[in-house]
């Protein structure tokens, strides 16, 4: 079921980001209005909202920052909670500035959720919370297990957002997305790093391990789950998974990438620069899937191979966005 938003006031941070500004086009294209919250850039950049200038309520500015958060909420129907800092590595060398951002922001939201009553407040998770899986397919009970600084900023952000359900009564659901990926994502990431190398006519592909296994979900399709979990009750105050219940290892990922760019004889390598540190590498990630699909009617309906190919034709077609050779934390 596609639930009419037509007039509605809706909240965005982080609507610049990958993620953010595809859910941000599905809800104007639906008929919100939308309020992007971003991150303020003195030499303004307005990345992936571009194309959204003339309809939608641009706001700079930081979640770190409660007073700002506070104006931006006001009046909203639903605020979908994506602002984060993100990236795995760089947790490592700041662990200090995850904690400000994403427990301390999420707090903030929160809060002026609560303070301004609103229908419902969507907080994004990660599936890094779970660490390695003890058991699979991983269901929303699974042991959190805090293998980098990131992902244990991100636990505290999901507990944070959920106290406020049990302390307050905040209507809130803790999204949980798999390893989503697409058109608009940064090279950090496994999936455009290996299509940027492709296009630049590497004949080596530098990877971290090649062994992991990812539960790989399509933008679109993780968008449609955003907003399917906004308009249901059964998930007030519960945690629920977005992603394909199929996983793939990042070596087998690699070859598929080569087959959708359309190169032939490219050689997979491991990078040592890319290798996580000792005991943080999560080793396997595949979701179950059942609360989105039970509750929420949501499933996904992008194939890997069919995303896959989408993915590559973009970057194929964003070069300038990707510096060839250069690893992005």
């Amino acid at each position: 079921m596609t639930t009419d938003w037509t007039d509605r006031t809706v909240l965005v941070t982080g609507a610049e980001g990958f993620i953010g500004s595809t859910l941000v086009d599905l809800l104007r294209e639906r008929g919100a209005r939308v309020r992007a919250f971003v991150h303020y850039k003195p030499y303004g950049d307005k990345g992936n909202l571009a194309h959204r200038m003339d309809d939608v309520e641009l706001i700079a500015g930081d979640v770190r920052d409660p007073g700002r958060v506070m104006d931006a909420v006001a009046g909203c129907d639903t605020v979908f909670h994506l602002a984060a800092l993100i990236g795995i590595p760089y947790s490592y060398d700041s662990p200090g500035a995850y904690v400000q951002t994403n427990v301390t922001g999420t707090e903030n939201v929160a809060e002026a959720c609560r303070r301004h009553a609103v229908r419902r407040l969507v907080h994004t998770s990660t599936s890094e919370v779970y660490g390695t899986a003890r058991t699979v397919p991983i269901g929303e009970d699974h042991p959190l297990q805090p293998q980098s600084p990131y992902s244990a900023s991100k636990i505290g952000a999901d507990m944070m957002a959920l106290s406020h359900w049990h302390a307050f009564e905040l209507p809130v659901t803790v999204v949980r997305p798999f390893n989503t990926y697409g058109p608009r994502q940064s090279a950090r990431a496994v999936i455009p790093t290996i299509l940027a190398q492709l296009h630049a006519g590497a004949r080596q592909i530098k990877l971290g391990s090649l062994t992991p296994t990812r539960d790989f979900t399509y933008v679109t399709d993780t968008a449609r789950g955003f907003l399917a979990l906004a308009e249901c009750d059964r998930a007030l105050g519960e945690v629920v998974n977005l992603g394909t219940g199929r996983e793939i290892a990042v070596g087998e990922l690699a070859r598929k990438l080569i087959e959708a760019s359309g190169r032939d004889g490219v050689e997979v390598v491991v990078d040592p620069a890319r290798l996580r540190p000792s005991g943080s590498e999560v080793e396997r990630l595949l979701s179950d899937n059942g609360r989105a699909r039970e509750w929420a009617g949501w499933r996904p309906e992008v194939p890997l191979e069919e995303g896959l190919k989408r993915t590559s034709e973009w970057i194929a077609d964003h070069p300038h966005l990707f510096a060839a050779g250069r690893y992005q934390v």
